[in-house]
């Protein structure tokens, strides 16, 4: 079967992204096929990151703020990253947010990954292999997002900082998005981040990126309690990444079902 019709048969799997507490998360099962997923989506994403870095296109929104923090303190990128994803983290307490094991890997292994990649990736001197970097980096991204959304293990720190000011605030996912990374793309650009072409492809490609593979690697689950009680799971989401009911908006499981960055 060729990568094209694997794309177009996993697009018309049904897929379930189960809303789920932490402990729920935890005991949903497949454990061992879940973890590793986790772990090598993070991994990917943080490659992805390091080509970004070295294509010197320009970054998404969030490492045009981590690079803009690094170039004042010296840091190493990916000790930034997980200094960021901490003091993030540290902002759900009045939200009243609840991290998951997928949240917790996310601070670390993405910053870890990330600093790996960058002293083993170079930098090519022609502008095609910066572009072909480029947008390899966005398939790299989509694929490791996906993996790490499809784990089903929480949201990353910055997505649930998104969702927990949207359930204390009442405006809607995408407005406090847009704010977010307006105001982090900003900051970022006044530290001395990097903007160019890569910040506006990667924002209007990561979402079809992560949506093209999420039907592929999400792992199919049913926290314990709902088994207990012989419901079905409330959340199945066909290809399109449409949600076919309606679930309740806890903190630990809004993962980003659309299709959006998983950080």
């Amino acid at each position: 079967m060729s990568p094209i019709q694997t794309l177009r048969r996993g697009a018309a799997r049904r897929v379930d992204l189960v809303p789920m507490t932490p402990m729920e998360q935890l005991r949903a099962g497949s454990t061992v096929r879940r973890v590793s997923q986790l772990l090598v989506g993070l991994w990917l994403y943080g490659t992805a990151m390091a080509m970004f870095i070295r294509a010197e296109l320009g970054l998404d929104p969030w490492d045009v703020f981590h690079y803009g923090v690094q170039d004042k303190v010296g840091w190493s990128f990916g000790t930034v990253v997980i200094v960021v994803g901490i003091l993030v983290l540290l902002l759900w307490i009045p939200l009243r947010q609840w991290p998951g094991l997928g949240t917790i890997a996310n601070v670390f292994v993405i910053g870890i990954a990330t600093d790996v990649m960058l002293s083993v990736v170079e930098t090519p001197e022609a502008l095609w292999l910066r572009v072909t970097m480029l947008l390899g980096g966005i398939v790299v991204n989509g694929l490791g997002g996906a993996l790490y959304i499809g784990s089903q293990y929480g949201p990353g720190p910055r997505d649930g900082l998104m969702t927990g000011l949207a359930r204390r605030t009442g405006l809607s996912i995408r407005l406090i998005r847009t704010g977010l990374e307006v105001t982090v793309l900003v900051i970022g650009w006044l530290l001395g981040g990097v903007v160019g072409v890569g910040t506006v492809l990667y924002a209007l490609l990561i979402g079809p990126a992560v949506q093209a593979f999420l039907p592929l690697v999400t792992v199919r689950v049913t926290p314990p309690a709902r088994a207990a009680r012989g419901e079905s799971d409330p959340s199945a989401i066909d290809g399109q990444g449409e949600r076919q009911d309606a679930v309740d908006p806890r903190p630990a499981e809004l993962a980003t079902s659309d299709g959006e960055r998983p950080a």
